[in-house]
């Protein structure tokens, strides 16, 4: 079973570019995708609410148009989705879907970035910590749960190609990597680092310097999994090659 996770920086215009065709062919099981800019998603045509074999789940923001946003393409349909944690001011700018399938619960989520001051940074760590309530609920219920997104923070210096020139900002900050050490602490698994240690993964870059033709980059989108899932990750990958966004794909397999 392969699942993919992008930010796509706006469907309308990565669609344009042929990201349909490609996911198509790519034939994942699932793809979450996030920074859909959509809000009303009957507004699309079929070729992007259900191309090819797949159903699409979609969350939007309630209060501002063309921001935000996340979906999920499934072949499977899920038992249920749930929009969002339940907790108003976190779910208003559409960030958050879970999947609830028979064997796991998929969390497809676009975390807040903090760079524009000190009011989103405070709302991004609040937004971390009812994630991780969230999580931690599911995960002493049982639940095997798949976790990806757009985390906006790079964890360790390995990841992003500048860090001791972006210590003090936001994306590489000590409290936003504290915060995944604690999220790490509870049982979570980085897929990737379970595969890959080798430095210069990255699966997102800014586009306004050029910085992917010198792969400049952060590691800011990731999967993870509990404990529960461990035995059953086969692999994990960054689609560096897929161009589109300033984000690439990335992609697990397990075996299910």
């Amino acid at each position: 079973m392969k699942l993919l996770c992008w930010n796509v920086n706006g469907i309308r215009a990565v669609a344009k570019k042929g990201m349909i065709d490609w996911l198509i062919k790519d034939d994942a099981d699932i793809i979450c995708i996030q920074e859909t800019k959509v809000f009303s998603p009957e507004e699309l045509g079929d070729s992007i609410l259900a191309p090819g074999e797949y159903k699409s789940y979609w969350n939007a923001a309630h209060e501002k148009k063309g921001y935000s946003g996340v979906v999920i393409y499934s072949k499977t349909e899920p038992n249920e989705i749930e929009k969002g944690f339940g907790i108003k001011e976190f779910d208003t700018e559409g960030r958050a879907l879970f999947a609830h399938y028979d064997n796991f619960t998929l969390a497809n989520i676009y975390f807040p970035n903090g760079k524009q001051n000190e009011i989103r940074l405070k709302y991004k760590m609040d937004f971390y910590d009812a994630f991780l309530g969230y999580c931690d609920k599911l995960t002493k219920n049982g639940i095997p749960l798949i976790m990806c997104g757009d985390y906006n923070t790079a964890h360790k210096e390995i990841d992003l190609a500048r860090p001791k020139e972006n210590q003090n900002s936001s994306g590489f900050l000590p409290m936003e990597r504290e915060w995944i050490d604690k999220y790490i602490s509870h049982g979570y698994l980085d897929t990737l680092r379970m595969f890959h240690q080798e430095p210069e993964l990255y699966s997102w870059w800014d586009m306004k310097t050029g910085a992917r033709a010198r792969n400049v980059g952060w590691r800011i989108d990731y999967f993870f999994v509990n404990e529960l899932l461990r035995p059953k990750i086969k692999d994990a990958f960054i689609a560096n090659d897929v161009m589109g966004s300033d984000h690439c794909p990335i992609g697990i397999v397990l075996d299910m």
